[in-house]
């Protein structure tokens, strides 16, 4: 299987990127990432002095994916996200969504036991791991996008849903794709409030293929049990409408349904949700059972 080292990174998604591997379509391939701080962090005893702050958000790549052309639609399969150091966290006053941060502080936390320790002054904790990506995307079709930011490449969304055996689906901009990701978590909780989570180097087995599907509004994203639209934008509020909009338009296109049971299901039994909001974009999802549209007889998005 084809390796590409942490020392092979990117700070913003351009398409002017010089590819550090190439892949065949369907072909397995695996990323070692560094944490969001670039593994900068490495004790309680760091300070903020210490981090240089043009090293933030790292993502390995990029990734040429053969065969692909501007304008395909490209699945991105996680098969596998296997922590690598420990895990780290910041308080930075000023940063995040917590309005009563006073203090940095920064925070080591051992994962190595299939659970994150959690040492807090009244105890340590032990909580179940939960691998995501934060950052993970194509290059765009201009311009240079710092990894800090989300949007319709991708990007830091920083949804907890990107995880293992999940499939992400995003519009190829240049030839190659020029795929990169990083800014792994051991845990985050929806809205990422602290500005970080349990930021974690890892090594993340990928594979990624043009797919033949019906319109789909990017980025979209597919787990065992749900079809997840994904939007950005500079407010919630238009966040959240975008996110409602994508969901409604897929169950329409793609998946057949007629307006109004579109309308009344997504009420029934859709959800609407935050990724993150300490961004300089909001990321809010929709998520739609799969289970529903299966027994209404979609087939799937690539059938």
């Amino acid at each position: 299987m084809k390796t590409l080292e942490n020392d092979k990174v990117f700070y913003a998604f351009s398409p002017d990127m010089t590819p550090q591997l190439t892949v065949k379509q369907g072909e397995l391939f695996l990323l070692e990432t560094r944490d969001c701080f670039a593994n900068q962090l490495c004790s309680n005893e760091d300070t903020l002095e210490e981090l240089d702050w043009d090293r933030i958000n790292p993502a390995t790549g990029p990734v040429a994916i053969e065969g692909v052309k501007a304008g395909d639609m490209v699945r991105i399969d996680i098969k596998k996200i296997e922590l690598s150091g420990r895990s780290v966290m910041t308080t930075i006053p000023g940063a995040g969504a917590i309005q009563g941060i006073s203090q940095f502080s920064t925070r080591v936390f051992d994962n190595s036991r299939g659970t994150l320790l959690v040492e807090t002054a009244k105890g340590t904790l032990e909580l179940p791991l939960k691998p995501m990506i934060g950052v993970i995307g194509l290059a765009p079709p201009e311009g240079s996008i710092p990894n800090g930011t989300p949007g319709k490449h991708g990007g830091n969304m920083d949804c907890k849903l990107i995880g293992e055996n999940t499939s992400l689906y995003l519009r190829a901009s240049v030839d190659g794709g020029l795929f990169g990701c990083g800014d792994v978590h051991a845990l985050m909780g929806d809205g990422e409030v602290l500005v970080c989570g349990a930021e974690t180097p890892a090594k993340v087995t990928l594979a990624a293929s043009v797919v033949e599907a019906a319109p789909l509004p990017v980025p979209f994203l597919e787990t065992d049990s749900l079809f997840v639209a994904i939007a950005t934008a500079r407010s919630a509020e238009e966040a959240f409408k975008t996110a409602i909009d994508h969901m409604f338009s897929f169950l329409i296109e793609t998946a057949g349904l007629e307006e109004g049971d579109a309308g009344r299901l997504m009420t029934l039994v859709g959800e609407l949700k935050f990724c993150q909001v300490v961004d300089p974009e909001v990321t809010i999802r929709f998520e739609f059972p799969k289970s529903v549209l299966a027994e209404l007889g979609f087939p799937g998005i690539t059938q």
